[in-house]
């Protein structure tokens, strides 16, 4: 069954990753999963690492390894902030296997309850996602 498209944006500090028109957009906030249709309620969240999934059509989804940001939806569109938009097929599983295991360290090396701890932490939980959805799962 179609559904009424909507306009999502997402963007990374390197510049804009997707700008289209989508029937839904699956994500992960900081209080748990979502999904967003056309004319969703005016909403601000925070984003945790996920798969993030636009459903373009019934039978085209796109696809990112999604990093930390933010989540807006005003006036009909969705603007999607994030730190990372990778496309699964462009993770590379040895990469992220070195940063996972160097937020492991970090997060090991640094004093309890540090801002270090916290950016470690932060970051051993982008690398798990990534990882996950690297591997398919």
């Amino acid at each position: 069954m179609a559904r009424t498209k909507f306009p999502v944006e997402v963007l990374t500090p390197e510049g804009e990753v997707f700008n289209d028109e989508v029937e839904m957009v699956s994500t992960r906030t900081a209080t748990g999963s979502i999904g967003i249709l056309a004319n969703h309620t005016p909403l601000l969240a925070m984003l945790d690492p996920t798969e993030l999934r636009l459903y373009v059509s019934e039978s085209e989804i796109v696809s990112y390894a999604q990093g930390e940001g933010y989540l807006q939806v005003a006036e009909g569109r969705a603007l999607i902030l994030v730190e990372d938009a990778v496309r699964p097929e462009q993770l590379d599983q040895a990469d992220i296997t070195e940063k996972l295991r160097a937020a492991e360290d970090a997060y090991a090396r640094a004093e309890e309850g540090s801002e270090e701890q916290r950016l470690a932490a932060r970051d051993r939980r982008r690398w798990e996602a990534f990882q996950r959805i690297a591997s398919g799962g």
